[in-house]
């Protein structure tokens, strides 16, 4: 693997590892048009910086909403964040592995891969599950549209970053 693409691979585990977050700003708007470069990349550092201020900015949580929202929020990235350091150990173990790939190394890290992103699928569910018994059942799907977005911007990035088995 090239440095560069090494480099951008490991910046984008960085996306990855993160608890995940919410977008702000113009990234989170669906009108005019899509989000130019310079915005995603400001929505990458404002996740990297401080992730639970993008979340407060874009769920608008009342006092009450937010006593009992933030304790659910840091059990939900208990279990997401172990999930994704899965998702992280597979594709690190494809890295690794790219200049020696074997027919049956590449059957087992997919293998592996597809698990620990079935995993976090259960993980998102039961996040879910707890954010909607303390908040509307609006607010909860605004928070899973939230972790949704950061998840879909670290997996973009992850994509780009790595290459095709060989």
């Amino acid at each position: 693997m090239t440095k560069s693409i090494r480099s951008l691979f490991l910046a984008s585990l960085v996306v990855l590892a993160l608890p995940a977050a919410a977008q702000g700003g113009a990234a989170a708007t669906p009108a005019a048009g899509a989000p130019d470069a310079a915005q995603i990349q400001k929505l990458r550092e404002r996740i990297r910086t401080d992730p639970k201020a993008l979340v407060a900015k874009n769920m608008e949580l009342t006092d009450a909403e937010a006593k009992a929202f933030w304790p659910a929020y840091d059990e939900c990235h208990v279990k997401l964040d172990g999930a994704q350091r899965r998702v992280n150990r597979a594709i690190l173990d494809y890295v690794n592995a790219m200049n020696s790939m074997t027919d049956a190394n590449a059957k087992r890290i997919v293998n592996d891969l597809l698990a620990a992103e079935k995993d976090e699928a259960g993980a998102r569910k039961a996040c879910f599950d707890r954010v909607a018994k303390v908040l509307p059942g609006k607010k909860a799907a605004r928070y899973l549209q939230i972790e949704s977005k950061i998840r879909a911007l670290a997996h973009f990035d992850a994509a780009v970053a790595i290459p095709l088995v060989d």
